[in-house]
């Protein structure tokens, strides 16, 4: 989502703001950029490895618009980041975990839509579509873990997009055992490249995400992944 003040009530905010959007003038499509970036080569991540676990909250209610934004619960990231993001999974398998995926690569109309449904008080949450968001351009990726034994979703200082200060990678409240499942989380990403956003211990940027353009492509519209080795 992109949090930058702490705040409680968003939920209820964008829900007040719902039937305001619609009158609102809309940006056509995604900013014109000048590039050159690489060519775009989404992947779907369970097609790399099957045992990445799928929690896709904007295709449920269950968000902070509080409607499906997606229509298809699937996960895709430009290969580069996708291929890392299956090693930290693989290496997080030592330490008895695995990877949870919130989100992946968001279509720019999504984030849109996140934008239009929010308050103008509460749009220091949600990425300016202006300028586009890092899940756009497929090199951003929100996640969690599950514990290998039990198959259960492993407590963390926060839930995702909760907009407070137990939402940041520093927090240094609450228990500590979620903290430490948190820095697990974040040694695991960083050793592949990535880096985690300031004020949501789930969200990280791939290391090479200003590479690639900004992307409006459907679920339904990117080309089946081609498997292969992972490199290592």
């Amino acid at each position: 989502m992109g949090v930058r003040k702490v705040g409680v009530s968003l939920a209820v905010s964008v829900a007040a703001t719902f039937f305001l959007a619609a009158g609102v003038p809309a940006q056509s499509g995604p900013p014109v950029e000048a590039g050159p970036f690489r060519a775009p080569d989404l992947v779907e991540l369970t097609s790399l490895d099957p045992t990445i676990r799928l929690d896709i909250r904007y295709a449920t209610p269950n968000n902070f618009v509080q409607r499906p934004v997606y229509t298809e619960a699937r996960a895709f990231l430009q290969r580069p980041a996708a291929e890392a993001l299956v090693r930290a999974h693989r290496a997080l398998a030592k330490k008895g975990y695995g990877i949870v995926v919130f989100d992946g690569y968001r279509p720019w109309s999504v984030t849109k839509i996140f934008w239009d449904l929010t308050p103008e008080s509460d749009k220091d949450f949600v990425a300016d579509p202006k300028t586009g968001s890092r899940h756009n351009r497929g090199c951003a990726v929100d996640v969690t873990l599950y514990d290998l034994a039990t198959g259960k979703v492993v407590e963390m200082p926060s839930v995702y997009d909760e907009p407070t200060v137990r939402s940041y990678p520093t927090f240094d409240g609450g228990e500590k055992a979620a903290r430490e499942r948190r820095d697990v989380l974040r040694r695991a990403m960083e050793k592949e490249s990535f880096f985690v956003l300031p004020w949501e211990w789930w969200h990280f940027d791939y290391k090479d995400w200003a590479s690639y353009p900004i992307q409006d492509v459907p679920f339904s519209a990117i080309p089946k992944t081609v498997a292969g080795p992972i490199p290592r």
